[in-house]
């Protein structure tokens, strides 16, 4: 029996405007809706497929606002029987940060009985960008990691990840459990929730959390292009006339004797 705990989080749609804060260190969601990222749909389906083969159970788990429920929402409709939310400002929060929330849920979990064997996460975030939450979280519960996943198994007490290799094939890697894996989509299609497993999540009742400490934040620095430098125009003359002109430019730029 495999429990596995899926990692979401709530970002914007790509389909629409993405337009940034002032400060350009987040996006400005106030005029599109808000999804998971397609790597953390595809973690979703296998995290289902995991505790299916396994008979162990799927849990959802988000860092952010208030507002994320709606994602753990669509998220339980397509497998997943539990969800918690750890109910703090995402804006406030670095990679550093989300790994520490969810390293204290899942150790929380673990003491109330109903620890979690394998947690599955999207490789990097679909707003920030950021790749590190993975490999953090796997050093703070002190568990192998594997990163950039295409397909995820069970077997045993050993976890079989699939990915693609820099030379167009295929990497396996086996770590034992308990283990963190990241995936990137492609592996598998991510699921559709039915209108039975919509209406079976409204029923779901969401675990909330507070933070466990003062975030430390991204420590992300803006950076802007300097103004392009004025092109200084010369003009030489016309016609065979600008022929000597042309001669002494060159000789300037030191390209001809």
């Amino acid at each position: 029996m495999t429990n596995v705990l899926v990692c979401v989080k709530r970002v914007p749609e790509s389909s629409g405007q993405v337009q940034l804060t002032d400060d350009a260190q987040s996006i400005d969601g106030r005029y599109v809706g808000f999804t998971v990222s397609d790597h953390e749909s595809c973690a979703v389906e296998l995290a289902v497929q995991v505790a299916a083969a396994t008979s162990g159970t799927a849990t959802a788990l988000t860092v952010g606002a208030e507002e994320a429920v709606e994602q753990l929402r669509s998220v339980l409709a397509v497998g997943p029987t539990a969800a918690t939310l750890v109910e703090t400002d995402p804006k406030a929060l670095g990679p550093a940060d989300v790994a520490k929330e969810i390293a204290a849920v899942v150790e929380a979990h673990r003491a109330e009985g109903r620890g979690h064997d394998l947690v599955l996460l999207g490789n990097d975030a679909a707003d920030s960008g950021d790749f590190q939450v993975p490999v953090r979280l796997a050093y703070a519960l002190g568990v192998p990691v594997v990163t950039g996943a295409k397909t995820v198994e069970v077997s045993g007490d050993t976890v079989i990840a699939h990915g693609d290799a820099p030379d167009g094939g295929t990497e396996r890697f086996e770590v034992p459990l308990p283990a963190v894996v990241s995936v990137l989509e492609g592996g598998v299609a991510p699921p559709y929730p039915t209108i039975k497993g919509r209406m079976a999540a409204k029923k779901v009742q969401v675990e909330t959390r507070q933070p466990v400490s003062r975030p430390v934040g991204a420590s992300r620095e803006r950076l802007t292009l300097p103004p392009a430098a004025p092109a200084n125009v010369r003009v030489l003359g016309e016609g065979p006339e600008a022929a000597a002109a042309a001669v002494d430019v060159l000789q300037e730029l030191g390209v001809a004797r």
